[in-house]
């Protein structure tokens, strides 16, 4: 059967076109809807006639005066004074004869001047600083005074602090270090025993005594 129909009166072939231009008016419209702003409505009150009703204030034209200057000291007056003092004559002074003055001893220097430094701390002397009585003091000395830390003979720490300090002329000890150190309290009991000991004699060079470094070893050992 043959299919009859004017193509004029076909209208799908606008379809296409028409569903286009209504997408673009739906997104146009949805756009306008986001993009759209509103105001709120502000009624401005007529102030014209609240004019009568303000109080206004005169507010007078205030001037500050600046402050009176200090008054000015008058300084006193300085006058001048005539100088009677009169001056003695040279010729009542005393002549001293020189020839009766007596002359001075002569001082014979028979050895070199020997450079004296009191503050240097010498390394090595002609007799060495020492504990007075001797070692066996010095024995009797750490046994009442030295006490094994706690803390040491709990660990089971033994071994030798050596401790190097310097001794002063009036034989007082300072300058006390730890050159070897074995931990648990030991080092620091070491540097008591010796900061807490009497005076030393003090080292000697020249039979004078002098400041001189010195180096103990003290030993903890358990029994």
């Amino acid at each position: 059967m043959e299919y009859k129909k004017t193509p004029k009166s076909d209208l799908r072939k606008l379809s296409g076109m028409i569903f286009n231009l209504g997408l673009m008016l739906s997104v146009a419209a949805v756009l306008v809807a986001f993009e759209w702003k509103s105001y709120e409505r502000v009624f401005v009150k007529d102030l014209s006639s609240q004019e009568n009703t303000w109080d206004l204030l005169d507010i007078p034209n205030t001037i500050q005066e600046p402050p009176a200057p200090p008054p000015v000291l008058e300084l006193p007056k300085i006058e001048a004074v005539d100088d009677d003092i009169e001056v003695d004559k040279l010729d009542d002074l005393v002549n001293f004869d020189i020839e009766d003055t007596p002359a001075p001893a002569e001082i014979i220097i028979s050895e070199p001047p020997v450079d004296d430094i009191p503050d240097e701390i010498r390394e090595f002397v002609e007799v060495q600083a020492s504990f007075k009585g001797g070692m066996e003091k010095w024995y009797e000395y750490l046994k009442k005074n030295l006490n094994y830390p706690t803390q040491a003979r709990r660990m089971g720490i033994e071994g030798t602090v050596i401790v190097r300090f310097v001794v002063n002329t009036d034989g007082s000890i300072q300058d006390i270090e730890a050159v070897r150190t074995i931990g648990g309290g030991c080092d620091e009991e070491a540097m008591d025993v010796i900061r807490n000991s009497p005076k030393w004699n003090p080292g000697r060079m020249s039979d004078r005594p002098v400041r001189s470094r010195m180096t103990m070893p003290i030993r903890f050992r358990l029994n």
